[in-house]
């Protein structure tokens, strides 16, 4: 299957529709390998796991599908309140599959942005509206710490590294990389990352704001798990009004007052719906003295 005829005709919207190329049907079904990316719902929670253990979760053209359907099956299931986003057997994702960019980079210079959702690594030109927690151990590296870039927030185990690994051999950063990096921790330490390629481990991912929470080895998909079971306990249209009004002041907002603008008239609506029942709730004595037990998940 052609690269590019592939991203081309995966739709935006609903349900995908794949459109073979001019190549002979044996010389695409002999790459198309099933099960690339595992799914899992575990009461409200969503799990997405790439499943190339042998190629460190590297990313193929089939596997950024399946990720890609597989978000999209997230995003359109009202009973998941949240994802967790993770690599099987020990390592996260090491970026795109180079064998693949070396014999299809004709086919990505002649794919226009825009003609559809899907990026080079699947997902992550999504805008999704709900949380995701990535589960980060081993590697996160070139297109593997883009795909990081998605999620709300990143739990990453003691041993692990995240890195632009992709600078040492001239593949750009063409997954939200230079856009989302210098917005989360700022340009200054975004540069020293992308321009050197250095790789930077969970310690130091914590102290620039990349990592949230830094955790032992082989603990990152549970911490993640409990850290989703959180989100997903609060009342769910009030947080979304609340990451919405954030997204849209760091990305779309022209000014201060459009993004103040913005929060106000997203978030009112709520008051009725949740805000009213949850003050009721205060005054009969829950959350009082900063408690959060009554929201604490049921695992």
């Amino acid at each position: 299957m052609s690269l590019y005829r592939t991203w081309r005709n995966f739709s935006r919207v609903g349900k995908p529709v794949l459109v073979m190329s001019t190549r002979k049907m044996s010389d695409v079904s002999s790459k198309t390998e099933p099960g690339l990316v595992e799914t899992e719902k575990r009461d409200s929670i969503f799990l997405i796991g790439i499943n190339r253990p042998h190629v460190r979760n590297c990313v193929n053209n089939q596997t950024a599908l399946q990720l890609f359907k597989a978000f999209q099956t997230f995003e359109n299931d009202e009973s998941s309140l949240a994802a967790v986003f993770y690599g099987k057997g020990g390592t996260f994702c090491a970026g795109y599959d180079l064998t693949e960019v070396a014999s299809a980079a004709s086919e990505i210079e002649e794919m226009p942005f825009g003609e559809t959702d899907v990026g080079p690594m699947g997902p992550s030109r999504m805008r999704l509206s709900k949380p995701v927690i990535a589960a980060v151990d081993g590697y996160a590296v070139a297109g593997g710490m883009e795909l990081t870039l998605l999620a709300d927030m990143r739990v990453m185990e003691e041993d692990a590294i995240m890195g632009v690994f992709c600078r040492r051999f001239g593949v750009p950063l063409i997954d939200g990389g230079t856009v989302r990096l210098p917005q989360l921790i700022g340009l200054s330490r975004a540069l020293d990352l992308i321009l050197t390629g250095r790789p930077i481990g969970a310690q130091e991912a914590l102290e620039f704001g990349l990592a949230n929470r830094v955790v032992r080895k082989g603990m990152a998909l549970e911490a993640a798990m409990a850290l989703a079971n959180q989100i997903a306990a609060f009342p769910q249209e009030c947080m979304r009004a609340d990451r919405r009004s954030a997204y849209y002041g760091m990305f779309d907002s022209p000014s201060f007052v459009e993004s103040m603008k913005f929060e106000y008239n997203n978030g009112k609506g709520v008051v009725a719906k949740e805000s009213v029942k949850g003050a009721t709730r205060f005054t009969e004595g829950v959350g009082r003295g900063g408690s959060f037990d009554a929201f604490k998940p049921k695992l």
